[in-house]
């Protein structure tokens, strides 16, 4: 039988693969804006490659992409009646991917995250949140997910209201929050509160992802780790954004030759801004090194940003033999059978 997350944590890190979203727009399958999972049922091979893509590159856990899979999204783009049909077959296609893995069959995560709908001055929001919550994981539970993923909250009590309702179908929950440019959670608490509290209420992995990239995320994921007794996680956006542009929401971009169809480079023109795989491996060092047991990247990063973390985190993917090898490269390689002209000429090519 294959180890639960909570099995695999006692032994090391847990690697951890998001960036669906920002990935499957660049293939082409998905709407930046409104940002929906229809994927799922329009293009299922499409998701499933990227589930494998992500899988081979280190993940111990298929995340069901139903990230925005939530009534209120689904309403807003007209298509209500497909939400329980996306939720399952996300959660489906993920099932038959994790199968795939040659060697221990991958971790499979239900999903629900931040709904844009939570508003802590108005209870009935509170309510419809639970309500879209508690269907959305009573689905993760009849497919018979390992976890649930609860991701991207920027209000504590929202964050409680998820935490809740995947403990009330019996369900191990990760619950990570997403911290906005003012740098505590919008409700008033600190990112550390909001987590220890998470933890002592339950939750199996607590922490941060998305908005925010390693230089930015990672003093808070060290405040986290000094509060929390329980496992922690951090997956940031793999973007150079700075003290004064924590998030990646009004990240700047001053070499961009054009003007820009949007008010700012999110989500579509952040391409000039990404960090380098071995910069991403130098913070999943880091981040193991403090204590961090649940390790990946979320929006924006790709199947070898995420191969470069898992490695650096000491673990083997199955794709770990494509990783680079300049041995034999005609200009910078080290073979001796390569011809002198050509490596002579390598600081003027």
């Amino acid at each position: 039988m294959k180890r639960s997350l909570e099995e695999r944590l006692q032994e090391g890190p847990v690697i951890a693969g998001e960036g669906y979203l920002f990935e499957l727009e660049r293939r082409g399958y998905l709407q930046a804006g409104s940002f929906v999972p229809e994927v799922a049922l329009e293009n299922p091979e499409a998701l499933k490659q990227a589930y494998r893509d992500y899988m081979n590159a280190g993940s111990d856990v298929v995340l069901a992409f139903t990230y925005n899979a939530h009534r209120e999204k689904m309403r807003i783009i007209g298509k209500e009646e497909l939400l329980e049909p996306l939720n399952r077959n996300a959660i489906r296609l993920a099932k038959e991917v994790a199968q795939e893995h040659p060697t221990e069959e991958a971790l499979v995560a239900g999903n629900i995250s931040n709904t844009n709908l939570f508003d802590p001055e108005d209870p009935e929001s509170k309510e419809q949140v639970r309500t879209m919550f508690a269907e959305m994981v009573k689905w993760c539970k009849e497919e018979g997910v390992d976890y649930v993923n609860g991701e991207t909250f920027y209000y504590h009590e929202e964050a409680q209201i998820a935490l809740e309702e995947i403990r009330k179908q019996d369900l191990p929950a990760v619950i990570t929050l997403g911290l906005m440019g003012e740098n505590i959670m919008r409700d008033g608490c600190t990112v550390e509160e909001s987590c220890k509290q998470l933890s002592e209420q339950g939750a199996l992995v607590v922490g941060m992802n998305c908005f925010r990239g390693p230089d930015t995320m990672q003093p808070y994921l060290a405040k986290i780790r000094d509060n929390v007794d329980g496992y922690v996680g951090g997956l940031p956006i793999p973007y150079r954004t700075t003290e004064d542009h924590p998030t990646f929401f009004n990240l700047p971009d001053g070499g961009c030759s054009c003007h820009l169809p949007l008010e700012t480079t999110f989500p579509t023109a952040l391409d000039p801004l990404y960090h380098n795989r071995y910069e991403l491996a130098e913070w999943a060092k880091e981040a193991k090194d403090i204590g961090v047991n649940y390790i990946g990247l979320c929006c924006g990063a790709s199947p070898a940003m995420l191969r470069a973390v898992a490695e650096a985190a000491g673990v083997e993917t199955i794709n770990s033999k494509y990783s680079p090898d300049m041995e034999k490269h005609f200009l910078f390689g080290k073979d001796e059978t390569l011809k002198d002209h050509n490596l002579n000429y390598r600081q003027k090519a």
